[in-house]
């Protein structure tokens, strides 16, 4: 069975449905960018989902959640929104994966989904993290708490 075929005929059902998950998901900086931006994030990403399983070939989509995470980043998405949209296409597509693929098949069409999807989050969680800590973020000062402790 030809997995990007069959994903690339549930296009429409799995971007939907993701993008339903996402926005339940209550990410301020996606709602504030709204629906259009939202749903195109996620045909872009799905669409390159589905040419790296084509293809066997993670460059592009390795490349489009480094260009995400400095993106998002800049723009003050919190890493768990930009993971949840990640996420999002990922258990949706999960889901239309395991109702259509045989049996005998599934570990290898799930195996093929993971590992792009895998690549993708694992780029993206590096970059992210990369550049956050580039900033000095001050630590708090907590003294104040233990005001009045016995020494």
């Amino acid at each position: 069975m030809d997995i990007a075929v069959l994903l690339e005929n549930a296009r429409t059902e799995i971007l939907d449905e993701a993008f339903t998950a996402l926005d339940s998901h209550n990410s301020v900086h996606y709602e504030k960018a709204g629906e259009p931006f939202t749903r195109q994030k996620l045909a872009d990403l799905f669409d390159l989902v589905v040419g790296a399983i084509r293809d066997r070939e993670l460059d592009d989509i390795e490349a489009y959640a480094a260009t995400v995470a400095r993106d998002r980043y800049s723009a003050g998405f919190d890493i768990s929104e930009v993971q949840a949209a990640f996420n999002s296409l990922e258990r949706t597509t999960w889901h239309h994966l395991v109702a259509a693929v045989p049996p005998g098949e599934l570990a290898r069409a799930v195996g093929l989904l993971s590992t792009v999807l895998g690549a993708g989050k694992d780029v993206l969680a590096r970059t992210y993290v990369s550049l956050a800590t580039e900033h000095h973020v001050p630590s708090l000062d907590l003294t104040a708490l233990f005001d009045g402790a016995a020494s």
